[in-house]
């Protein structure tokens, strides 16, 4: 899982480089695609219960599982999150990033460093001896006081041999309920934050998440495992 979620990194810091106004989100799914395979693994999402790219690219009011269209091509101003998973040797990484794209908004801007945060808040209860919802209350209660909203609909998840395990991992909640925390348990951590309502709806497509009211919306994820001095975090570079 470490060379897993190394692999899921490079690719996530590969694509960070290439966002860029006028790149088509096609573009940036064909370099996910091409890199992984040159790390030699495979791509988590492409074919998983039928969807259809290896990388989910989110811009703007949606909030996961934008499917990559060389129709939709990114402009400054933008805001897209790039959500990456990786299979090797039968073990899973899986990360997501937001990214600006040229000059954004202070509000946009904002948002990004404050669901940012509030993962690095949610990793540093990854530790031994606590319970599973002081991650989805550090999580929590650190976004709703910077004046955003935390997803209800969509939540982290237990992972290892695959991408969605038990236990289910909300980003909201009480602290102290669920189980306890042992060393070497593996989750994938994921604030989706709304600048607006957190609740949302999905479109036409079967896929994508968007915010109910059409605000901006931004995601971070990183594969973590648990320790018993703290969080191992294996997305990480």
């Amino acid at each position: 899982m470490r060379e897993a979620g190394r692999i899921v990194a490079i690719v996530l810091e590969g694509l960070r480089a290439r966002v860029r106004p006028g790149v088509s989100t096609a573009e940036l799914d064909e370099f996910a695609e091409r890199e992984v395979a040159r790390l030699g693994a495979l791509p988590s999402f492409k074919g998983y219960n039928g969807y259809p790219a290896s990388v989910c690219t989110s811009i703007n009011q949606e909030v996961v599982h934008g499917i990559p269209s060389r129709e939709r091509v990114l402009k400054s101003g933008d805001i897209i999150s790039l959500d990456f998973g990786a299979i090797y040797q039968g073990w899973q990484g899986d990360a997501a990033i937001t990214v600006g794209v040229g000059q954004i908004s202070e509000q946009a801007q904002r948002l990004i460093e404050v669901t940012e945060q509030a993962l690095h808040e949610g990793e540093a209860r990854a530790r031994a001896g606590n319970r599973l919802s002081d991650i989805s209350w550090a999580i929590q209660s650190y976004v709703e006081s910077r004046g955003f909203s935390v997803v209800r609909e969509y939540v982290g998840h237990g992972i290892g041999r695959r991408m969605h395990e038990e236990p289910q991992i909300p980003n909201f909640g009480p602290p102290h309920r669920g189980p306890l925390l042992k060393a070497g348990m593996t989750f994938a951590l994921e604030p989706m934050v709304n600048a607006g309502d957190y609740r949302t709806r999905v479109l036409p497509d079967g896929w994508t998440v968007v915010t109910v009211d059409n605000s901006l919306s931004a995601h971070f994820e990183n594969t973590v495992a648990v320790g018993d001095d703290g969080p191992e975090i294996l997305t990480r570079l």
